[in-house]
């Protein structure tokens, strides 16, 4: 009897990881994490006005809804990927020209 509920579980297992796989991006994750420690800490110095922040924060939004249709069918392919790592690419670039540019919180 053990066996047989041991053999279900292990099979039941191997069939539903690889699509926990598919579906996982933790690199995207914890760059959207990593991207928003560094708005949350160009608001805290001044480097960010509210306006800046509030359109930075809007860019990861989108990027986290992109995230989220890309897992939506189960499976992230390669050019969901390529997708949101480009997003991802812009938002830093438009991260770091914010918070170096000439306006500043008040």
């Amino acid at each position: 009897m053990f066996t047989r509920i041991f053999v279900a579980t292990m099979m039941a297992a191997a069939l539903t990881t690889p699509v926990y796989a598919q579906t996982a991006t933790p690199g995207v994750d914890a760059r959207q994490e990593r991207q928003q420690q560094r708005i949350d800490q160009g608001v805290a110095s001044g480097e960010l006005n509210a306006r800046e922040a509030a359109r930075l924060n809007r860019q990861q939004d989108r990027i986290e809804r992109m995230e989220e249709r890309a897992k939506s069918d189960g499976v992230v392919t390669n050019q969901e990927r390529r997708q949101l790592n480009r997003a991802q690419n812009r938002a830093s670039r438009h991260i770091a020209r914010e918070k170096h540019d000439a306006q500043k919180a008040r």
